[in-house]
């Protein structure tokens, strides 16, 4: 239980620190999936929910006080450490606000466009010889950012899914067991270069840890979207694996209550209602066009997605049979086109308009995902997105207070 002395030498639970789940009635799950650029639909959406707890809460919220986890993958894994990396005072190096930010001053030198006439040719030919990024600049500031910090330092728990291409599976990084696990407590720096190593866009990456007995582990990395891109289901099986270990941060939550979850997942878009493929165009397709089509990777956005919807799919049944569906938020756009749907469009025009996508789905009906089509349907009693993240800032303010009073108790 973390707590702070007052005045009078007493202790009390600081409003800074996040208590754990045997103190209150929930477990709180925030979790952002990958797209690269489109990381600002996610990073949109983040800063009205903050927004709304620092109305409930004071200015000095901040979505970290308030998850039991967050779960992000690539660019969603970049997001998740930009809020729970501890910087000054001990509080996130990156305010909710400051995202969008981040991506408008630093996507064009993420993914700096190649100019002239004969650009999509050269980056063609440059797909065949290697990355069409070199991550340098990427890798930079991630360091810069991050620095030292290791995934057991988080503010709070965080589960950021890579793939390791030497041994074939997925290296899930978790607070939870970098706590118990020296080979896993990885420098935060290296999870994010791995899970945002896209393959076509940017080089794997390579490092290890070592532990206090000199035993030393390699990791050799590519994207997590090629493991989980919606990483959801990733963040309710790391707690639910703690539970089966009985972790005392959530004795005695015992036998699983998958009720009792409260979850937000955010999506970065897709192009479903643009249909943006044909069988009768893909039938011709070979190797490389299935690498390399339009501006686009066919392949890589057909796994990202599949991925994605397939653990939306989990999840919203699951919600159901338990009817708990009102304890799950997806918040997703399936009617992306053109540059909007890529990953690596930075011009102002593109990002600005991805901004107003993520401000766009705020005001659009809650919806959920139509088990028979794929699409997401409106739920027209849940109101807007807007609203229903209101209502999930009232109840994580409600739980953190819960929380609190019985640790001071």
């Amino acid at each position: 239980m973390a707590a702070n002395g007052d005045a009078n030498g007493s202790t009390v639970a600081s409003d800074r620190v996040i208590q754990p789940p045997c103190m209150g009635k929930l477990i709180t799950i925030l979790s952002i999936d990958g797209g690269g650029i489109r990381g600002l639909i996610p990073a949109t959406i983040l800063n009205f929910l903050e927004t709304k707890l620092q109305e409930l809460d004071g200015p000095d919220a901040r979505l970290a006080d308030y998850f039991d986890i967050i779960a992000g993958t690539s660019t969603g894994g970049l997001l998740t450490a930009m809020l729970t990396t501890p910087g000054k005072d001990n509080r996130p190096v990156f305010t909710a606000k400051q995202l969008n930010e981040f991506y408008l001053e630093n996507g064009p030198k993420i993914f700096p466009k190649k100019a002239g006439p004969l650009s999509q040719v050269a980056t063609m030919a440059g797909l065949v010889m290697g990355p069409k990024y070199d991550g340098k600049f990427l890798h930079s500031k991630i360091k810069s950012l991050t620095g030292e910090t290791r995934v057991s330092q988080t503010l709070t728990n965080i589960v950021i899914p890579t793939f390791d291409v030497k041994y074939l599976q997925p290296a899930i990084f978790s607070s939870y067991e970098a706590k118990s696990d020296k080979l896993k407590d990885a420098l935060i720096s290296d999870i994010c270069i791995s899970t945002s190593a896209a393959p076509t866009y940017f080089p794997a990456h390579y490092f290890e840890t070592k532990d206090d007995k000199g035993t030393k582990r390699e990791f050799h990395l590519v994207d997590g979207g090629v493991a989980a891109n919606n990483p959801t289901m990733l963040a309710m099986t790391a707690i639910t694996k703690e539970i089966i270990l009985e972790n005392s941060d959530f004795f005695p939550i015992k036998p699983i209550d998958y009720g009792r979850f409260l979850i937000i997942s955010i999506g970065t878009g897709s192009a479903k209602q643009a249909e943006k493929y044909t069988a009768f165009e893909c039938a011709k397709w070979g190797v490389l066009r299935w690498l390399y089509h339009g501006g686009f990777t066919p392949l890589i956005d057909i796994f990202s997605h599949a991925s994605a919807d397939m653990v939306d799919i989990h999840a919203s049944v699951l919600f159901k049979a338990l009817q708990s569906e009102k304890h799950y938020l997806r918040i997703q756009d399936d009617s992306l086109d053109g540059d909007l749907s890529s990953v690596d469009v930075t011009t102002e025009t593109n990002m600005k308009n991805l901004i107003n996508i993520g401000k766009g789905l705020l005001k659009q009906q809650v919806t959920r995902i139509n088990l028979e089509t794929g699409t997401y349907d409106p739920c027209g009693p849940e109101g807007t997105n807007e609203d229903a993240l209101a209502r999930f800032a009232k109840k994580l303010s409600d739980e953190k207070k819960r929380r609190n009073e019985k640790a001071n108790a």
